[in-house]
């Protein structure tokens, strides 16, 4: 059944019909219990025409400055390229509206510093769209980690893209409206895969190390492997707290898709898989805490991360509770991680601090 409404609802305006639209943000916006789809922006008006028959927002635009004058839009989701990422959240803030941005958040270290900037002096709430944050397995593990594990000694963490995944996804997902009018960057993004491919999935990888590991990534090292058309970062990780990590993104294996994690402290360890997103079904995580001897691990909850992450979103704007998913200094920390796995990998596998990175990957 549908998840009932509450009375008071964040009117969101979604910017961009694309792929990720069309397939997570508008469906979430929809079932999202605090949440309504008040508008919908796409540029290429026959794409426009059909995906809004299809989820039917109360106002359609084919002008983002339109979408972001009209009064009744209090926040926007900015579901478009990654080149574009940066310079859209700007204009929407400019215009006293909260943002949600897809991962990542930019795709260089200093325009990613210049909307930490700016969403700091606006007062706003910018959150960027990394839902895993919001698996149950995750949360379970966060605090578990906080409350029972002392001390950290290791973290690992993986993800591996699978072969198979369109296999996969094809099935799970609604077939994809396209349109020859929709605005694209310059050039073919796509083309530069080491590129790519980390800023695709390195920055789901980044991001949940640090959101579960709980202290800063202060230098890594990296190996890069390109070999049957596919490539292996394998990267040293020394945390802020002397804690070691090590992450692996290999895209693709020839195996089932995974992401996880295995995480050792003081008085337990946590170990994670994670499924393919779209499945909407919680991760497997277990704790194991040498308080009683036993291992915990929740069953049966809701893994729509897409719809959770806007219902965590609009209740920092609506409610004032703190925001749980990923802010704009997780955002610009996940860039210069790996800005900083991309540099090491160009320069020898040395050690790079975060701290001195800039530019992009």
């Amino acid at each position: 059944m549908p998840i009932p409404k509450q009375p008071r609802l964040l009117r969101i305006g979604v910017l961009g019909a694309g792929p990720v639209a069309q397939i997570g943000h508008l469906d979430a916006c929809r079932k999202g219990r605090n949440t309504e789809l008040y508008g919908l922006c796409e540029a290429a008006p026959d794409l426009l025409a059909r995906v809004a028959a299809i989820h039917r927002p109360q106002r359609s635009f084919t002008r983002y400055a339109d979408m972001l004058a009209d009064p009744q839009v209090e926040a926007v989701i900015v579901g478009v390229a990654d080149q574009f990422h940066v310079r859209l959240a700007l204009q929407a803030l400019d215009a006293g509206k909260h943002v949600l941005v897809e991962k990542p958040m930019g795709v260089t270290v200093e325009e990613c510093e210049a909307l930490r900037d700016a969403v700091v002096a606006s007062g706003l709430a910018l959150q960027v769209g990394h839902n895993r944050r919001f698996d149950p397995g995750v949360i379970h593990a966060r605090h578990f980690i906080q409350e029972r594990i002392g001390g950290l000694i290791s973290a690992q963490f993986w993800y591996y893209d699978s072969i198979y995944r369109y296999t996969m996804t094809d099935n799970l997902q609604p077939l994809i409206e396209t349109s020859a009018q929709a605005l694209r960057p310059p050039g073919s993004p796509k083309a530069d895969r080491r590129r790519y491919l980390m800023l695709a999935h390195g920055s789901h990888l980044t991001d949940t190390a640090r959101f579960l590991s709980q202290s800063e990534i202060v230098q890594v090292r990296s190996r890069l492997l390109e070999r049957f058309r596919r490539r292996c970062w394998f990267v040293d990780v020394a945390f802020a707290d002397g804690s070691l990590g090590h992450l692996d993104l290999t895209i693709a294996v020839a195996a089932d898709f995974e992401e996880g994690f295995r995480i050792h402290g003081e008085c337990g360890n946590v170990n994670g898989r994670l499924p393919l997103s779209w499945y909407h079904k919680a991760g497997h995580v277990e704790c194991f805490s040498t308080e009683n001897d036993l291992y915990t691990r929740p069953l049966g909850q809701d893994g729509y991360g897409y719809r959770q992450q806007l219902e965590g979103w609009a209740d920092t704007i609506l409610h004032g509770k703190e925001q749980w998913g990923a802010d704009v200094h997780d955002g610009l920390a996940a860039m210069r991680t790996m800005a900083a796995i991309a540099r090491s990998a160009a320069t020898g596998g040395g050690w790079v601090a975060l701290e001195t990175v800039t530019g992009g990957v």
